[in-house]
């Protein structure tokens, strides 16, 4: 299923909107250029995922060090605040559990040339462990000037832990 989420110039920088297909309801975050697509479900306890602040990756090199990314990379439930990679839907919290399946981001100029924004490892970690939940993720396009979510399933790599959620 492919779902036009809205023209590229009425979706600005920052901004994220709350799309429905059928029963799922998904979060479409703009992060510069950059579009990602994450079910608004939070796997830790189902919570509004998308509903929850957004914020930049933090690391440390020790203490009283540490630098902040530039670009808003997670989303936090607002429930527990568990966050999840908007690149990937990986958690870093409670590691051990298999993920949850995701789905590859990439952005279309003209509908034909894929390129994927997000290859998949996310932004570095700062040495968290993943932790048991990943959110389920979507391909987002650009299509003659409008972003569209792809919600059709992609081939998962043998041996993945995760399925269908």
């Amino acid at each position: 299923m492919r779902i036009v989420v809205s023209r590229v110039d009425e979706f600005p920088p920052g901004e994220r909107r709350i799309v429905q297909a059928g029963r799922r309801s998904i979060g479409v975050f703009r992060v510069g250029d950059s579009f990602y697509a994450i079910n608004n479900y939070c796997p830790h306890q189902g919570g509004p995922l998308c509903l929850g602040r957004t914020k930049p990756w933090v690391s440390s090199t020790g203490p009283g060090d540490y630098a902040m990314a530039e670009q808003e990379a997670l989303v936090a439930c607002p429930w527990h605040g568990w966050e999840y990679d908007l690149a990937t839907g990986q958690s870093f919290l409670g590691p051990g559990e298999p993920p949850a399946r995701t789905y590859e981001v990439s952005v279309e100029a003209s509908g034909t040339d894929a390129a994927p924004v997000a290859s998949g490892t996310g932004p570095p970690t700062g040495g968290r462990q993943p932790g048991p939940f990943v959110a389920e993720t979507f391909p987002v396009h650009v299509e003659d000037a409008y972003v569209v979510v792809d919600t059709s399933p992609r081939a998962q790599a043998a041996g993945t832990p995760g399925g269908e959620r």
